[in-house]
């Protein structure tokens, strides 16, 4: 007869518990996590980020145009000033090379009172005639005077008496005899009387001083320039202040300016 093998199962139970009582006794290795300490990770098969914090970013303006514009016009406006500056300068400077102009001069040639009274109130009559020469030395600048002079004799600040000038052309290198009569009165002028009477007797010469004013127009060639005043200031020393007397002028100098 055949033999007949038996094969035994094998004790699983056994072997399982050897095996766990072997892992048990093994030393443990440490392993490496598969997910950084820190983050997370989701059963989910979508991975998140990790949260992270966001700065926000501020954008600075652009300069602003108006400053630049600024400048630009005061620049232009500046360069223009200097620039009309320039060409009146040398407009200037042309027309003075052109016609070589000179201040006019004047002079006081004669004075003589014709009535110096004082009333029976105080107040002084004073009637002078003054003889003024004006010269023009140029000889391509004529003078135009005008409407509206002025012309007075003061002593210590007051003003003793007042008239005008003519209106008259006056041309090249041309040389012109005024006439002028001024008359005034000056109210309480009994300290002015004592003040006259006391310097003549110090020093026998009473300082007077003539002024004028007078509005010009000045012509270069064929051109009419702009109204001008001519400012003359005189002074003048004389020896008495007596009326229908001979009065002789010791000195007299004339300065002379002009504004607009």
């Amino acid at each position: 007869m055949a033999s007949h093998q038996k094969i035994h199962p094998h004790n699983l139970s056994s072997s399982a518990h050897d095996d766990q009582q072997l892992d048990f006794e093994s030393p443990q290795v440490p392993t490496v996590p598969l997910v950084p300490r820190g983050s997370s990770k989701s059963d989910d098969s979508h991975h998140c980020p990790p949260f992270q914090r966001t700065i926000p970013v501020i954008h600075t303006k652009p300069p602003r145009k108006r400053r630049s514009c600024c400048c630009r016009f005061l620049c232009w406006t500046l360069s223009l000033v200097f620039l009309l500056i320039l060409l009146v300068g040398a407009a200037a400077g042309i027309l003075y090379l052109v016609f070589q102009p000179k201040l006019p001069k004047y002079s006081i040639d004669r004075l003589q009172i014709t009535q110096f009274n004082l009333t029976s109130n105080s107040s002084l009559i004073a009637t002078f005639d003054v003889t003024i020469t004006a010269r023009n030395p140029n000889k391509k600048v004529g003078v135009y005077y005008e409407g509206g002079s002025r012309i007075s004799v003061w002593y210590t600040g007051t003003s003793l008496c007042q008239g005008s000038l003519p209106r008259f052309y006056q041309g090249h290198r041309n040389t012109t005899v005024l006439d002028v009569v001024l008359s005034g009165q000056t109210e309480d002028a009994n300290t002015l009387i004592t003040s006259l009477q006391q310097q003549q007797q110090q020093t026998g010469i009473i300082p007077l001083n003539l002024r004028v004013i007078q509005p010009v127009r000045i012509k270069l060639g064929e051109f009419k320039l702009m109204k001008v005043k001519f400012r003359v200031r005189c002074r003048l020393d004389v020896d008495n202040l007596a009326a229908n007397n001979a009065i002789n002028i010791r000195s007299s100098s004339c300065k002379f300016r002009f504004t607009i």
